[in-house]
């Protein structure tokens, strides 16, 4: 296995954790329970750790992928500055869970209020998770790209082929 494919194998955790987090951390809000919200916290953890692989494995997965005919670098560039702000976001946000698990086991008084502090913030990380695996995306599935972002030669290619 290659490093492009090592990126394959983990790119979706970063992006599926804070989502199930935030699943979590609604649940613990609602049932006040302190153990729930723990676990939200821990997956939050668990989202940092993974964006930690995902972009250790990117350099290497663009190496491969420069390689690849009809893979145009506009495209990895574009992945690469999004999964980096994904991944800043990804480690602050597992930052604010590790204060707030001690919040939480300390029985701090604005423990509460970190927990929904946490929850907003997440929702960013996921609106970025959500560009970051479209823009990953694009690199290689053309049907999800917009017609603003198709390289000049593929419309080229794409018009001669409606011409045919």
């Amino acid at each position: 296995m290659n490093l492009a494919h090592w990126h394959l194998v983990v790119n979706h955790l970063p992006i599926i954790f804070p989502l199930v987090g935030v699943i979590i951390m609604v649940t613990g809000l609602i049932s006040k329970s302190e153990a729930i919200k723990r676990t939200a916290f821990m997956i939050f953890i668990l989202g940092a750790l993974a964006a930690i692989v995902a972009m250790s494995t990117g350099e290497g997965a663009e190496e491969v992928a420069e390689k690849i005919s009809g893979v145009a670098e506009n495209y990895i560039e574009s992945h690469e500055k999004t999964a980096e702000t994904f991944a800043i976001l990804s480690y602050i946000l597992a930052g604010i869970s590790l204060l707030g698990l001690w919040a939480s086991f300390k029985q701090k008084t604005f423990s509460s209020i970190i927990s929904i502090g946490t929850l907003f913030f997440a929702f960013v990380v996921l609106f970025f998770a959500k560009q970051t695996g479209t823009t990953g995306g694009e690199i290689r599935h053309t049907e999800i790209r917009s017609g603003n972002n198709v390289p000049a030669s593929e419309k080229n290619n794409a018009e001669r082929d409606e011409a045919d």
